[in-house]
């Protein structure tokens, strides 16, 4: 038979309570089956915790259950945490709901999703609401970071911890992030004075972050002239990029760019003489297609969604990797916290920079880069900068 126990324990938020079960289906003892984030007194979060669980309190942890404690407390003082590996008992709850939290607990600090971002995740598209409901019953808050998941447009949503949204607005400031669209970076200015965060987060990065740089945003234009443009320069020269772009404009008399309903309506061939591939024909053919069907948002749209639905979006189309969607959060739209780690120019960047003998591979690199969330595009322009100091 499962047997739960809670304890309370103070935090910079206040009281929180914790629960705690010895056996069940997660085989993994003890588990975290509550986590109760801090009512208005210490009372009343005794008061919840003891009504949720059925529990008896125990006035001592166990050893596992003491280092959570101690990671939920420094995380609530400001200095981020990792909970992935914590061993959690969901057997209460439905197979949905175990589903739902899933989902959020892989949301890393730094970071947001929407209810509906959720849903695509557990290919429930349609359940949005159901997925905000069952975010609402989260029983193990902050390990299952409920309050990384807003509303569409990033709007703040509902949050069912004592002091609602303030708390919520709270627990993501710790992490470095807030509502409304992403932290962007604006200006050097921004950049230089994120890279003070940075150098407290790693000072092995000092080096670099002292090494003059510039940065400027490319001018605002839509996601689809973005795209097309970068479809274009793909494995080639800048001149000889340049040179086929120009030749494809040439294609439409009075006009900029083409429309993606002109693209669609002009026959592969008059491209391919123009000196598109037919891989990069097929490209641009589908980027049209997606924009005109909402798939590319505008210029408008897009800066108000989060880094990961834009990139599932982007990556849809047909020749649009990872990294050409990345290179346009960072250089378009100033996104603070991209991590190009399929980028070899940065790999060798960081094995000269640390030492290492030779590039780390994405899977490293990924892994060192968490200590820098959520600055890690500035990590990025500087570790550039640093081997190849220009414009950035």
């Amino acid at each position: 038979m499962k047997q739960v126990a809670y304890g309370l324990f103070e935090t910079p938020l206040g009281w929180c309570g914790i629960a705690w079960s010895e056996s069940g289906k997660s085989r993994i003892s003890p588990a975290v089956c509550r986590l109760q984030l801090p009512e208005a007194t210490a009372k009343l979060t005794e008061s919840r915790i003891a009504r949720d669980t059925g529990a008896c309190k125990s006035n001592t942890f166990p050893p596992h259950i003491a280092a959570v404690i101690e990671k939920v407390r420094k995380h609530l003082q400001g200095v981020v945490q990792n909970f992935h590996d914590i061993a959690i008992d969901l057997d209460e709850v439905s197979a949905f709901e175990r589903q739902v939290y899933q989902a959020a607990r892989a949301i890393p600090a730094g970071q947001t999703g929407t209810y509906g971002e959720i849903a695509k995740a557990i290919r429930r598209s349609t359940a949005a609401r159901a997925v905000g409901q069952a975010l609402g019953k989260n029983p193990i808050g902050l390990i299952i970071p409920c309050h990384r998941v807003l509303a569409a447009g990033g709007k703040p949503g509902g949050f069912s911890a004592h002091g609602g949204r303030a708390t919520k607005t709270r627990m993501l400031a710790i992490e470095g992030t807030t509502f409304g669209p992403p932290p962007t970076i604006k200006s050097l200015r921004d950049l230089q004075r994120t890279a003070a965060l940075l150098k407290a987060k790693d000072t092995r990065l000092a080096r670099c972050l002292a090494k003059p740089i510039e940065f400027r945003l490319k001018p605002a234009q839509s996601p689809y002239v973005t795209l097309v443009e970068a479809v274009i320069h793909q494995q080639l020269s800048s001149k000889a990029a340049s040179t086929i772009l120009a030749r494809v404009k040439a294609l439409y008399p009075g006009v900029t760019m083409p429309t993606p309903r002109n693209l669609l309506n002009t026959p592969d061939q008059l491209l391919r003489n123009a000196g598109l591939s037919r891989a990069k024909t097929a490209s641009l053919k589908d980027l049209a297609t997606k924009t005109l069907d909402g798939t590319v948002p505008s210029l408008k749209q897009i800066v108000t969604l989060g880094d990961q639905e834009i990139v599932q979006r982007l990556t849809s189309i047909y020749g649009v990797g990872r990294w050409t969607v990345e290179m346009l959060l960072i250089f378009n739209l100033g996104r603070r916290d991209i991590f190009p780690i399929d980028d070899y120019a940065l790999r060798k960047c960081i094995a000269e920079v640390y030492g290492m003998p030779q590039a780390p591979t994405p899977k490293q690199l990924n892994a060192l880069g968490e200590s820098w969330r959520p600055y890690r595009t500035v990590a990025s322009l500087y570790l550039w900068n640093f081997i190849n100091p220009k414009e950035t």
